[in-house]
């Protein structure tokens, strides 16, 4: 698609707005004062979509509770990726039949990747009659005049169609108070690893205009937000889609020109499309934080073919030993899939394997979850579940062992954190992330919160470090 059809019109955007003031008007008409509640589900680029509709929620005059039962309307923000998420996600429009028969004029709204496949939306239009709306990642810009014709026609309304999806700029958003922030640079991914519906339910990778991107950290950095994390499905393909030889690495190098004291983070990084430009970059940047998600998988190579995943075992280890050659304290951590279809007990020590010649800080680790439509879905898959459960386990005994040396060998430092929170530990009631996203569990007051501090280590375990402000 041409450029010009990707970005939305600024005067469609307008006419969202219209729908907003109609929709404020009429509960202003009622005298009514109604609430949403909203449950975001998945990863952080659901995060920022939530934001948006929460946004576009408060532009219509909502106000925000997290019990369901005193909602006016309930906003589901769902995930694709795996099944347990799905399971969840049907659980609780279960449980909405309750709050639906104790107020009928409650509107339920089901949004997000989940909703954009078309076996969730026919199930979801037989089975969850209560549900008056439906609508995918691509159509989210148009919630106000959705909603709008939930109330002005008291019919149901799906917006699942297909579409290549579009970028929407000027947007309201709801941010969490604190230290941070959530900026989405790119959607959609043209991948197609073959265990991933994301392709199929966000749509072609799509790149936002730099200046707009940078606008929106700017003032982020200027309302006092310290910690800001770049999305996109893969976002070193950012800027494929733009003129000019404008990337990812670029779009780096002109962010951390914008003054202020803060950390630049981002993700995810697709091994194929990472190189040592983008590493250097990080390494001479100071507000790019010295860490890298870098999500490598499987570490056998004719398992990684099956994925799709389009790089080999050697050019990971490659990578990995360029960014550790320009970043030597660069903290490293990754995605791995155990049982995929056809795996075999070697193969999957051989992503063991590189686990431990990698010494990775920590890992995502995921047993597989099967996606109907996608190719994975179809392939054999004679292992059982307690062979995966075995390979499972000892991948995990391999990383968190790791993970506990690498954070003892922290006690007695000192480093830099950043306050972000209240942890609800009493002996460590702060919680705090260094530059490289550890979680240090802090003593102090939560008059702290908000700062960068240099904190004395005190003690570990596998996940978290423990210390005081010096």
């Amino acid at each position: 698609m041409k450029r010009e059809e990707i970005v939305i019109p600024a005067a469609d955007i307008a006419r969202q707005r219209d729908f907003q003031e109609k929709i404020k008007a009429m509960f202003a008409a009622r005298q009514a004062h109604p609430a949403a509640c909203v449950e975001t589900f998945g990863c952080q680029q659901n995060v920022a979509d939530g934001q948006r509709l929460m946004g576009m929620l408060e532009a219509c005059g909502f106000t925000f509770t997290e019990e369901a039962r005193e909602a006016d309307l309930v906003l589901l923000n769902t995930c694709a990726i795996r099944e347990h998420a799905e399971q969840r996600v049907f659980g609780n429009l279960g449980i909405l039949t309750h709050s639906k028969r104790e107020n009928p004029e409650q509107v339920i709204v089901l949004c997000g990747c989940m909703a954009q496949e078309e076996r969730v939306a026919r199930r979801v239009r037989e089975s969850y009659r209560h549900v008056d709306l439906v609508f995918g990642p691509q159509a989210l810009w148009r919630f106000p005049e959705l909603l709008w014709q939930v109330y002005e026609t008291k019919k149901r309304v799906f917006s699942v169609a297909d579409e290549h999806g579009g970028i929407a700029e000027g947007l309201p958003v709801v941010r969490e108070r604190g230290v941070k922030a959530w900026v989405s640079v790119m959607y959609g991914c043209n991948n197609f690893c073959s265990y991933c519906i994301v392709p199929y339910v966000r749509g072609r990778e799509r790149s936002r205009d730099p200046r707009a991107v940078m606008e929106e950290v700017r003032q982020l950095v200027e309302a006092g937000y310290k910690d800001i994390t770049l999305l996109g499905q893969n976002v070193n393909s950012y800027g494929n889609d733009l003129e000019g030889g404008f990337h990812f690495p670029e779009l780096l190098e002109e962010i951390d020109r914008i003054p202020g004291d803060y950390w630049i983070r981002f993700m995810s990084s697709h091994p194929k499309d990472a190189t040592p430009r983008l590493f250097d970059v990080m390494a001479n940047c100071p507000h790019v934080a010295k860490q890298l998600h870098l999500p490598f998988q499987s570490g056998n190579n004719r398992v990684l073919g099956e994925m799709n995943r389009r790089y080999t075992r050697e050019k990971y280890l490659e990578l990995i030993r360029y960014a550790r050659s320009v970043m030597p304290e660069l903290v490293l951590t990754s995605d791995v899939i155990i049982g995929f279809p056809g795996e075999t007990e070697a193969e999957a020590m051989d992503t063991v394997s590189l686990v431990e010649e990698v010494g990775f800080d920590a890992l995502f680790t995921f047993l597989y979850s099967p996606r109907p439509g996608t190719r994975a879905a179809e392939l054999p898959d004679p292992a059982s579940r307690e062979d995966k459960q075995r390979w499972f386990d000892r991948l995990l005994e391999v990383q968190n062992g790791h993970s506990a040396r690498i954070h003892a060998g922290y006690v007695g430092k000192t480093v830099r954190v950043l306050a972000d929170g209240e942890s609800g530990d009493e002996a460590f009631p702060l919680s705090s992330r260094t530059e490289g996203n550890r979680l240090v569990r802090l003593k102090g007051d939560k008059e702290l919160i908000g700062r960068f501090l240099d904190v004395r280590i005190t003690g570990s375990n596998t996940w978290a470090l423990y210390g005081e402000p010096v």
